[in-house]
């Protein structure tokens, strides 16, 4: 079966940057790795990794494309996963970053499962939208909002002196 992506950079321009490809679902996930490296015009050469992501496109297990943890941690490598085996119905979106220092964002989405297409080379690029932005957008790291959350609600009454066991507590 022949999978159909849709890879879009992450980033706060008016204009949509996305690639529409096709790639075998037996091919592993440094292929795909390939496939969108190559239709946004990267070398190919710095440090990537995928991530399972949800609905809501929250980071989950990451596919590195090298081990770097010196085998302390069991990873899963691209070259080692196959496409099949992270992507399917149930399981349609990743995260995917390019080089770390730089953190090309990108949300590559599953669109359809469809038969092999006699004469037609894989992986294969359908579409191009948008020019590559020379520098990766800056990314803006946020904290989930608690609203629920008040550091100075902690009960106790600050003109309160003799409740608050000063001897029993200092250091």
């Amino acid at each position: 079966m022949i999978y159909r992506f849709r890879a879009i950079l992450d980033n706060d321009t008016e204009e949509d940057i996305f690639r529409d490809f096709e790639i075998r679902e037996s091919d592993t996930m440094e292929d795909l790795h390939n496939v969108i490296t190559q239709s946004f015009g990267f070398d190919g050469t710095e440090m990537a990794s995928f991530y399972v992501s949800d609905d809501d496109w929250d980071q989950g297990e990451e596919i590195s494309l090298f081990d770097m943890s010196d085998g302390l941690n069991e990873v899963k490598l691209m070259n080692e996963t196959s496409i099949s085996d992270i992507v399917h119905e149930a399981q349609t979106k990743l995260i995917y970053v390019y080089d770390f220092l730089s953190m090309w964002t990108f949300f590559v989405e599953l669109a359809e499962i469809v038969e092999e297409a006699q004469g037609t080379d894989y992986p294969n690029l359908m579409y191009v939208q948008g020019q590559v932005p020379t520098e990766a957008p800056e990314k803006v790291f946020e904290a989930e909002n608690d609203d629920d959350f008040n550091e100075f609600d902690d009960d106790y009454d600050i003109d309160d002196y003799d409740s608050l066991d000063f001897d029993e507590n200092w250091n």
